[in-house]
């Protein structure tokens, strides 16, 4: 009994002993990196799309969806963190599978449905049909949540007090 209330307990202790800090700097790598995909390949959804969640655009605007974008991606980042280590799923190539799966599940649940209500609701020019769920917006979030289990994998363990 005791050892499954210290097992439960050291899964809390991870994210609030700086668990979630690796899941902010995982976060924001990924967003990172899946904000040059999105410039690459449809710059409008990050100037346009991605701003217009909060009324920011247009004008189009890369640096505010830039600023909106890394936000979501840090925010995100902390709940896989939670995820992850109540799950207790460790080493880089359960962390890099974990990370693919929370890309899929942000890409259908946010990206593919509650973007495109939201942006219909408070009348963006950007809004996308609902649902949508576009290959290239699932490469962008596959992209985001490889790069955020490598480097929630690389920087867990480092001492982020």
């Amino acid at each position: 009994m005791s050892t499954q209330a210290e097992t439960a307990n050291s899964s809390q202790a991870n994210v609030s002993d700086g668990k979630w800090k690796a899941g902010v700097i995982g976060g924001i790598a990924g967003a990172v990196v899946m904000g040059a995909a999105i410039i690459m390949m449809n710059t409008p959804t990050l100037a346009v799309a991605i701003p217009s969640l909060y009324t920011l655009a247009p004008p189009a605007n890369v640096g505010l969806g830039l600023f909106v974008h890394l936000s979501h991606g840090a925010v995100l980042g902390v709940i896989f963190a939670a995820l992850t280590s109540l799950g207790q799923f460790s080493g880089l190539g359960a962390r890099v599978g974990i990370g693919a799966l929370w890309g899929v599940i942000t890409w259908a649940g946010f990206a593919a449905l509650v973007m495109p209500v939201w942006l219909s609701v408070i009348g963006s020019p950007a809004s996308p049909p609902f649902p949508n769920f576009a290959p290239p917006s699932l490469l962008w979030h596959l992209i985001y949540g490889v790069v955020l289990g490598v480097i929630y994998d690389v920087s867990e363990d480092m001492v982020w007090r």
